[in-house]
Formats: structure tokens, C-alpha cells, sequence
């Protein structure tokens, strides 16, 4: 049996099937847990440039739309594929999504479906593949009327009801924002240019794109393109941030000359806009992940900032605080990531009802350990990527309720405490953020 690693040196040292690529790269994500942040870079070393891309959307354009494509599946096959067989499962499934949603000419998506199965060493697969594709084609426009008319919402029932719960109004534009392709925003580097002056690069370089009133540093393109397209990337001018994620250094208000803490730093964006917004404040970088932690030490190169960068628990500052106290803590809390779903679509399929009790218990434990640790008349910027009530209003409204000498600091209320964004198509992500001081 070959390991992943040899699995891909074998089909690199032949020509390689990129939707057999796509197929084994869904099957790590949906059998063995793996997300796609950590399966589609180590995949994209293996295939050439012009593929990345389209390895890209393949995978997360199936994780996204998974429960349509296998319904679609169910309609066409008496029995599931399993075992050792299921591999194949998600390659009539990559076929399918090629049919379906992209403009890749059907002969060549059908071929290079069906030559998947050589790949994977089983060519006797290729007339079953063949033959469910071809029945798609024949059936799809009535398949696709179908699905639709039993309103597959594209998230596992836990979810929704939470969602509904929370949001009796909004949670069908929740949902609908959760199954687009997620906008490209930027941060702008304004040590360097001006939101203004940067869209007016992007313009030159024929980039369309436009200002958001509410942040000073955010731009949204109106269609994605390569960072390396992009004025002054490598410079520093820019870095890749969803507006939503943006409000957390504006939040914080850091000055020149304070001991600021960013708490679960990684992947570093928020470091790097700390800096950016105060250069000559004293910033500590904390995160438990030391492979996550090797990118906030890169974006902190590109941009050439410096940072104190540390791994460790959130729950023991005791181990790497050494008794250091903060102007500013700004802590990014590891949440259930519901209010990023259409970046990372896997977080449906990776997610458990039970592990929401589970982050709770975490948050409250790193607010409760950190709080010392925050000087009188500190701030405290609590954020998560979640729109779920149980990591947010309630438990800040939790902790104030513990510390007395925790206040809310002009974000929403006592009864309904912090401010709570939800995902829209062309707007931010989910994120909610409350502010405290310490008296």
C-alpha cells in the first residue's frame, strides 16, 4: 500500500491526473480530518503552476456543495462505492462539480475524470466512472431542478438549527453567504500608501476594486487575482485580510510605546497590523501551533516588522508571560470558525455539535488565565471568527459577570454585550468583537 508521500511521487514520476490529485486530497479532508488549509499547499508544490488553481477550486468547490453532489451521486448508483473503492466515489464527485459548475468542456472534464482510475491503478473502475458521468450529462438539467426543489441548504442540520436559532431573520442571508466563493479584501500598508493612493496602483494595473467607508485600510477586489499581481505585494505595500478581521487591530487601538499582547497570534495578520498601525509598540505573538507560528514570523518579514514571537498555551501565560503585564491584550480566540465558512468550506464537514460546548470551555479558560495579566485601565479586545451567541455575547456577558473589575467599552450592551457582524456576499466575514477595560 503507498503512503501519501509515495503515492505522489509515483504519480509525479508519470504524468499526473490532476482530478485524481483533487479526488485524494477530498478523501483526506472527509476521511481521515484533514483540513484543506493544510492538504492544498503541500499538494499545489506537486502540480504546475497553471494547475494550482484549478486544484484550488476543484476541492473547495466539491467541499462546498457536498451534500448536492451526493445526492446527485445517490440518484445514479444503486450502491456507494467503500472501502478501498471509495477514493473513486469522490472522483465521479470532482466530475461531476466539473460539469457542473465550471467551464471546463465537458469531453475534457470526462476524459480526465475516467483517466483518474489508471492513476489510481484500477483502469477496470474507468467504464463505471465513464458510465455515471454520461448519465449525469444526459440527466442533469432534471437532477439539478430536483436538488434544488428539496432545498439543500449545503449544511449539516446541527448547524443550521443553530443558526435559525440565533438568527430567525438573517439566517437565510447567512447561508447564501456561506455558499459563495468568499470576496478577496485588502489591507493596505498606509506606513507605504494610502488606501486611495493604492487603489489608484491597483487601477493602473488594471485591477478593479473598491474603498470600504468604514475601514480605513480595506479594499475589496472585485475579482480575485494572485498576490503576485498585486502592487508592491512583495514590498509590504498590502497584505491579504478580510475587512471583518481588519476591525480587530482598529478595535484594539494600539499606541507607540505599549506592551501589547496578540494572544492565538497565527497566521499573523493581525500582528502585522498592530504594527503597522503602531510601529514603535512592544508586541508579543502568542500561539500554541509551531507550524502556524513559522507564518507569522514570514508576514512579519515581508512587511518588515518586528514582533517577539512565542509558542504557547493561552491557558498558562505563567510559562511565557514571565510576570509581564500589558497595556493592550488582543485576543483572536480558537472558535468554531462558523463565521468563515465560505473561506474555508470544510469546517462544516470538520466541525461536531459537541465541540461548541468544548470551545466555550476553552475561551472562558483563556480569559480567566489572561486577565491578570492586563494592566489597570487596559484594554482587552475579545474576537472571534464565529456568529454563534455561545462563544460571543454570552460568553462575555459570562466573564463580566465573574471579574468585577471588567467593564464593556463602548461595544453594545450589558444585556447583549460586544458587536456581532454576520458574513455577507460581497461584504466580511462573520466576526464579533468586544472591548473591556480593566478598573
Amino acid at each position: 500500500m503507498l503512503t501519501t508521500v509515495s503515492f505522489f511521487d509515483h504519480i509525479m514520476k508519470n504524468t499526473y491526473n490532476l482530478r485524481n490529485i483533487a479526488a485524494k486530497a477530498i478523501h483526506q479532508v472527509l476521511e481521515q480530518g484533514q483540513s484543506l488549509s493544510t492538504v492544498i499547499p503541500e499538494l499545489q508544490q506537486r502540480v504546475s503552476d497553471k494547475d494550482k488553481a484549478l486544484l484550488q477550486e476543484l476541492c473547495f468547490g466539491v467541499i462546498r456543495v457536498l451534500p448536492q453532489l451526493e445526492w446527485f451521486i445517490g440518484q445514479l448508483m444503486a450502491k456507494p462505492l467503500k472501502g478501498k473503492q471509495r477514493i473513486f466515489h469522490y472522483l465521479i464527485m470532482v466530475g461531476i462539480y466539473q460539469l457542473t459548475y465550471t467551464r471546463i468542456p465537458a469531453h475534457a472534464a470526462l476524459a480526465e475524470t475516467v483517466n483518474g482510475a489508471i492513476s489510481l491503478k484500477r483502469p477496470q473502475l474507468k467504464g463505471l466512472i465513464n458510465g455515471v458521468l454520461r448519465q449525469f450529462q444526459r440527466q442533469q438539467q432534471t437532477l439539478v431542478e430536483q436538488v434544488n426543489s428539496v432545498s439543500c441548504h449545503l449544511h449539516p442540520k446541527w448547524l443550521l438549527d443553530h443558526i435559525q436559532k440565533a438568527y430567525p431573520q438573517d439566517w437565510q442571508k447567512i447561508i447564501d453567504a456561506n455558499n459563495q466563493k468568499p470576496p478577496m479584501w485588502l489591507r493596505v500598508n498606509q506606513r507605504y500608501h494610502s488606501a486611495n493612493q493604492y487603489l489608484a496602483l491597483l487601477q493602473e494595473a488594471n485591477i478593479e476594486a473598491e474603498l470600504d467607508e468604514n475601514h480605513p485600510s480595506a479594499i475589496r477586489l472585485l475579482n480575485p487575482c494572485p498576490v503576485n499581481a498585486l502592487p508592491g505585494f512583495d514590498q509590504g505595500w498590502v497584505t491579504i485580510q478580510d475587512r471583518s478581521a481588519q476591525g480587530c487591530a482598529e478595535l484594539l487601538t494600539p499606541c507607540d510605546g505599549e506592551s501589547i499582547l496578540d494572544l492565538c497570534a497565527a497566521p499573523g495578520g493581525k500582528t502585522t497590523h498592530i504594527l503597522e498601525i503602531a510601529p514603535k509598540s512592544k508586541v508579543l505573538a502568542i500561539d500554541i501551533d509551531e507550524q502556524r507560528i513559522k507564518r507569522v514570523k514570514e508576514n512579519l518579514q515581508r512587511l518588515n516588522l518586528h514582533a517577539v514571537v512565542k509558542t504557547g498555551d493561552g491557558r498558562l501565560p505563567h510559562e511565557w508571560a514571565t510576570g509581564e503585564q500589558f497595556d493592550r491584550i488582543l485576543l483572536d480566540a480558537p472558535c468554531s470558525a462558523t463565521g468563515v465558512i465560505r473561506r474555508h468550506p470544510d469546517i462544516k464537514w470538520l466541525r461536531r455539535n459537541e465541540d461548541i460546548d468544548q470551545l466555550v470551555t476553552l475561551q472562558s479558560e483563556i480569559l480567566d488565565a489572561i486577565w491578570p495579566y492586563l494592566k489597570k485601565n487596559g484594554t482587552l479586545v475579545y474576537a472571534t471568527c464565529s456568529i454563534l451567541p455561545h462563544e460571543n455575547s454570552q460568553q462575555i456577558k459570562a466573564f463580566l459577570g465573574r471579574h468585577t473589575d471588567a467593564a464593556l467599552s463602548d461595544t453594545g450592551t450589558l444585556d447583549k454585550p460586544g458587536i456581532q457582524i454576520i458574513p455577507e456576499t460581497t461584504g466580511g466575514d462573520g466576526f464579533f468583537y468586544a472591548r473591556l477595560t480593566k478598573y
